[in-house]
C-alpha cells in the first residue's frame, strides 16, 4: 500500500481538475460527490499507506515519481518522504479536510459558484499534501506557493463584494513578504550545503556547522522563520488572518485547523536540526509566539464577530506551537497542531451553523440566549470550548500542559515563557467564555433555529469525539525528534498550571452573566475607550503599516507616475514611429520616384568607394 502513496495527493487534484473543466456545469450533487469524495478517497489511500508504514517498522519512506529538475549540480526530484511528521501531516489535512468537505457541501447549497469552491478547496488540499509530504525544499516551497494561491481565491470567493477582494489581497501580498524571505533562506541553504534534500542539507549543515551557533545557521533559520511567520499568522506578519474570515465559514475552518496556518510550524519542525544549531533563533521563536498568543489574547477579547474571535484564538494557539518549538518541545508543538485541528474545526463548523441559525449574522451580541434555540450547537460549541481552553480530559488539556511543563523545566529562559504561556492559559478562558455566555446566554435578542443534515451535523459529531479523546492518541514522531526529557512537574505546578487559567472563565461569568463589571460603561470612558480600540485594531499594527510602508509606498508611486526608467522605453518606441512613419513616406508607388531612389543609392555608394 505505501507504493499508493502517490494517490493521496493526485486524487484531490484530479478532483479539482474535473470540477475546473467542466466549468461549473456539474450539478450540485454531482459536484459535492466530486469535491468531497475525492478528499474521503485520498483519506482512505492515506490510512492504508499510514497503516502499512508503522506496521513495517521503517524509519521513513521515498518515492521517486520523476526528476523535476536538473541543472548543473542542482537535481530536484518530485519525491514523497513519508515519516512519523509527515504521516501524522498526512492524516490530519485528508482527515480533518475530509469533513469539512463534507459539511460544506451542505454549507455551500444553492450557492452559484458550489462547484468552483469545490475546485479551490481540493486544490488547497493537494497543494498542503505535497507540501508536508515534499523531500526537497524546492517541492515543499511549490506546495507553499500553492496554498498561498488558494488562500486568495477562497478568501475573495465572494468577489462581487469588494471588501471580499480586498481581504484576499492583504493575506496575498503580507504572506508573500514572508515567502520572499523563505526564497532567500533556500538560496542560501543551497549555496552552502549544494542541495535542498531535506534529510542531505540537515546532515551536511550538522556535520559541517558548529552547534553552539553559526552565523550561516543563524542567518539561514532567520529567513526561514520569516517564512513561517507569515503562514502561520505570528508577530509581525499576523495581520492578514482576521481578514481572512471574509471567505467563507468552512474555508475559515480549513484554513485555521488543516492547512495553511499549520504549514510555518511544520516548516520549523522539519528542519529542526538547523535550529538547534542556531540556539538564539530557536528561543526567538518561542519569544515571538509567547507576544503572539498573549496580544492575540487581548484582542480576541474585543471582538464582536464570532469567526474573528476563533480566528485570533487560532492566532493564539499557534503562538503556543511556537513557544513548544522555541523551548525543544518538538513533540509536544505537533501534537497540539493535532489537538488544535480537532477543536478549532469544531468550533469553526459549528459557528458555521449559529450562523446559518441566525440568517448569517456574525455579530455576537445581537445572539444571547441561543442554547434554547440551538440546543445542539450548544452542546457542540460547549465540547470545543472545553478543547479551547484546555479542561482536563479534554483533547487540548494534554497537549498544552505537555508545552508548559517543558517551558517551566527548561533552564535557558524557558521559565519566562511558561509565564507567558500560563497568563495566555487564563486569556484563552476568559475570551473563549466571553463568547460562549455572549452566544448562549445573557438577554436573548433575536431568534435562531438550528440547522441539521446529515451532512451538516454528522462531521460535527465526529470532530466532538475526536476533541474529547484527540489527547489519548499517540502521534508516531519519536524517531523524528531528538529525545527530550520528560518533564513531571510537582504537584503544586500542575495544580497551579490547571485551576489558575480557570480564573479566566469565572471572570468571564462574574463579568458578562452576573454583570459584575458595566463593560459599556467601562469602553465608554477615555482610557477604557482608548484601550478597547488599541487591542480591537490588533494592538494598531495595521495603522502602523498602513503609515509606515503603505502611505510611503502609495506617495512615491504617484509622485513617480511617470516613471522615469519608463520614459527610456517609451522614447525609444516613440523613435521608432517617428522613423517608420518617415520611411514609410518614401513608398509612394511612382515607379519613376523608385528608380530616381535607386539610381541615388548608387551614386553614393560609388562616391563613398572612390573616396575611400
Amino acid at each position: 500500500m505505501l507504493d499508493l502513496l502517490w494517490l493521496v495527493p493526485t486524487i484531490p487534484l484530479i478532483g479539482s481538475l474535473i470540477l475546473i473543466f467542466t466549468q461549473g456545469k456539474l450539478p450540485e450533487v454531482p459536484a459535492g460527490i466530486v469535491g468531497a469524495g475525492s478528499i474521503g478517497l485520498a483519506f482512505g489511500v492515506a490510512l492504508l499507506a499510514g497503516i502499512d508504514f508503522l506496521q513495517s517498522d521503517l524509519p521513513f519512506f521515498s518515492q521517486t515519481l520523476w526528476t523535476w529538475m536538473s541543472v548543473g549540480n542542482f537535481n530536484a526530484g518530485f519525491t514523497l518522504y513519508l515519516d512519523g511528521l509527515s504521516l501524522v501531516m498526512m492524516f490530519i489535512i485528508t482527515g480533518i479536510g475530509f469533513l469539512i468537505h463534507v459539511y460544506a457541501t451542505g454549507y455551500m447549497h444553492d450557492d452559484p459558484g458550489f462547484a468552483r469552491f469545490f475546485s479551490y478547496m481540493n486544490l488547497f488540499v493537494s497543494a498542503m499534501l505535497i507540501l508536508v509530504l515534499g523531500d526537497n525544499l524546492l517541492l515543499l516551497f511549490m506546495g507553499w506557493e500553492g496554498v498561498g494561491l488558494c488562500s486568495y481565491l477562497l478568501i475573495g470567493f465572494w468577489y462581487t463584494d469588494s471588501y471580499n477582494g480586498y481581504c484576499a489581497r492583504k493575506a496575498f501580498v503580507v504572506t508573500r513578504v514572508g515567502d520572499a524571505s523563505m526564497a532567500l533562506g533556500l538560496f542560501l541553504l543551497f549555496q552552502n550545503v549544494g542541495t535542498l534534500n531535506i534529510q542531505e542539507s540537515m546532515q551536511i549543515a550538522q556535520g559541517q556547522w558548529p552547534a553552539g551557533g553559526s552565523n550561516i545557521a543563524t542567518a539561514i533559520t532567520l529567513l526561514l522563520l520569516g517564512g513561517a511567520v507569515g503562514k502561520s499568522a505570528q508577530l509581525p506578519l499576523q495581520t492578514w488572518l482576521p481578514d481572512a474570515m471574509a471567505g467563507p465559514t468552512p474555508i475559515s475552518a480549513l484554513i485555521h485547523a488543516a492547512t495553511m496556518v499549520t504549514a510555518g510550524v511544520y516548516l520549523i519542525a522539519r528542519t529542526h536540526v538547523l535550529y538547534l544549531l542556531a540556539p538564539e533563533v530557536q528561543y526567538l521563536v518561542g519569544v515571538i509566539g509567547a507576544i503572539t498568543l498573549l496580544m492575540a489574547g487581548f484582542t480576541a477579547l474585543v471582538q464582536s464577530d464570532i469567526k474573528k474571535v476563533l480566528a485570533f484564538s487560532t492566532m493564539s494557539q499557534i503562538g503556543y506551537m511556537f513557544l513548544a518549538l522555541g523551548v525543544g518541545a518538538w513533540s509536544s508543538a505537533i501534537f497540539h497542531l493535532m489537538t488544535h485541528a480537532f477543536f478549532k474545526a469544531l468550533l469553526f463548523l459549528t459557528a458555521g451553523s449559529i450562523i446559518l441559525g441566525m440568517h448569517h449574522e456574525q455579530n455576537i451580541f445581537k445572539m444571547g440566549g441561543l442554547r434554547k434555540d440551538l440546543p445542539w450547537s450548544h452542546a457542540l460549541f460547549l465540547i470545543g470550548t472545553l478543547g479551547l481552553v484546555a479542561f482536563p480530559g479534554f483533547s487540548g488539556f494534554f497537549s498544552k500542559e505537555e508545552i508548559l511543563a517543558t517551558a517551566m523545566s527548561n533552564h535557558e529562559g524557558g521559565y519566562i515563557l511558561y509565564l507567558a504561556g500560563l497568563a495566555g492559559a487564563v486569556m484563552t478562558y476568559l475570551y473563549s467564555f466571553r463568547l460562549y455566555f455572549l452566544v448562549f446566554y445573557g438577554k436573548k435578542t433575536h431568534d435562531g433555529h438550528e440547522v441539521m443534515g446529515l451532512n451538516l451535523q454528522g462531521p460535527l459529531v465526529l470532530l466532538a469525539v475526536l476533541s474529547v479523546v484527540g489527547g489519548f492518541i499517540a502521534i508516531p514522531v519519536h524517531e523524528v525528534f531528538p529525545e527530550v526529557e520528560e518533564h513531571h512537574p510537582s504537584i503544586l505546578a500542575q495544580a497551579v498550571m490547571i485551576l489558575l487559567p480557570m480564573f479566566g472563565a469565572v471572570v468571564a461569568w462574574w463579568v458578562f452573566i452576573k454583570g459584575g463589571i458595566d463593560t459599556d460603561k467601562l469602553t465608554a470612558s477615555g482610557i477604557g475607550k482608548a484601550l478597547h480600540r488599541f487591542w480591537f485594531t490588533q494592538w494598531g499594527m495595521d495603522w502602523l503599516y498602513d503609515k509606515v510602508i503603505v502611505a510611503p509606498y502609495v506617495g512615491l508611486a504617484r509622485l513617480n507616475r511617470n516613471d522615469v526608467i519608463d520614459s527610456i522605453y517609451n522614447g525609444t518606441a516613440r523613435l521608432a514611429l517617428v522613423l517608420h512613419g518617415l520611411v514609410s513616406d518614401t513608398q509612394t508607388g511612382q515607379l519613376r520616384w523608385y528608380a530616381l531612389t535607386m539610381i541615388s543609392g548608387v551614386l553614393l555608394l560609388v562616391s563613398i568607394g572612390v573616396l575611400l
